[in-house]
């Protein structure tokens, strides 16, 4: 099939990961291509379970996790502060998801990001190559300032942007980028814990409303954890949400609030479930 592009995408995935990628081979990807980034302290239990999550959840796409991190221990402060870098890697990845979208026409392309990985989802969608765009954003406990401007995240995003936050993540969102900053040099809290401002003026407004789908912590939705940083990271978390999120052909309110309600681990005759493309 398409042997030459999984190869590139595995080896890829090995040289920023360095570890295995249990659910990318040449099926799945012809399936989509769901890239899940990691948080600042880079490959590991919790981030895997995102991965691992979205299997459970119905998601039988490629599921890559990148790392994007320097990869050393010791150094998750720099990999907040290495903004050069990091934009560097998003600029990197976008390319990649370009080089997939031509080698897999017509495959569905999601991108999640947890915490500081949020930012790399964000920055990857504004630097795709022109003409190319990717079909959602789920961001988890975004490291991003509130007021960082989404516009060409939006633009580049078919279904749009569904970002999850939490009023309980006091401690690495709330005292922790206030002190450290967010991923984009902001002091204070941050997207994950008080959500994305929207804009007031009118053009802006309706692209945000339009396309920004934001989800705050709720009991009756965050059915494990307390809320705090690494819920919307739990496997049985992104099972429940985030897989059935990924495999919906479009977003809107209805769709993110029938997800959160329960009502779809989507199967294929539902409504909701990708159609071809």
């Amino acid at each position: 099939m398409r042997t030459n592009a999984l190869l590139i995408l595995l080896g890829l995935s090995a040289a920023v990961g360095g570890c295995t990628q249990p659910y990318m081979d040449d099926y799945r990807l012809d399936q989509g291509l769901v890239m899940v980034f990691t948080g600042i302290e880079g490959r590991g239990v919790l981030n895997e379970d995102i991965c691992h999550g979205l299997n459970a959840g119905g998601v039988d796409w490629g599921i890559e996790l990148v790392d994007w991190t320097i990869g050393l221990p010791f150094t998750t402060l720099l990999n907040i502060g290495s903004r050069g870098r990091n934009h560097r890697q998003a600029t990197a990845i976008g390319q990649r998801i370009a080089k997939y979208r031509l080698d897999y026409p017509g495959r569905p392309v999601v991108l999640v990001g947890q915490s500081g990985g949020a930012a790399i989802a964000v920055w990857a969608a504004e630097r795709l190559p022109a003409g190319h765009r990717v079909d959602g954003i789920i961001l988890l406990a975004a490291a991003l300032s509130p007021e960082y401007p989404l516009d060409n995240a939006l633009a580049r995003s078919r279904r749009g942007i569904v970002s999850f936050h939490s009023s309980r993540d006091r401690f690495f969102l709330g005292a922790g980028t206030t002190i450290s900053g967010t991923m984009d040099g902001k002091h204070g809290s941050a997207a994950g814990r008080v959500g994305f401002t929207v804009p007031a003026d009118g053009a802006r407004a309706g692209a945000y409303r339009r396309k920004l789908f934001q989800v705050p912590w709720r009991e009756q939705v965050y059915r494990s954890g307390l809320g705090g940083h690494l819920t919307s990271g739990s496997r049985d978390f992104v099972a429940r949400h985030v897989g059935p999120l990924c495999r919906a052909s479009l977003w809107s309110e209805r769709t993110v609030q029938r997800v959160l309600s329960g009502q779809a681990f989507i199967r294929p005759h539902d409504p909701l479930a990708p159609t071809g493309r």
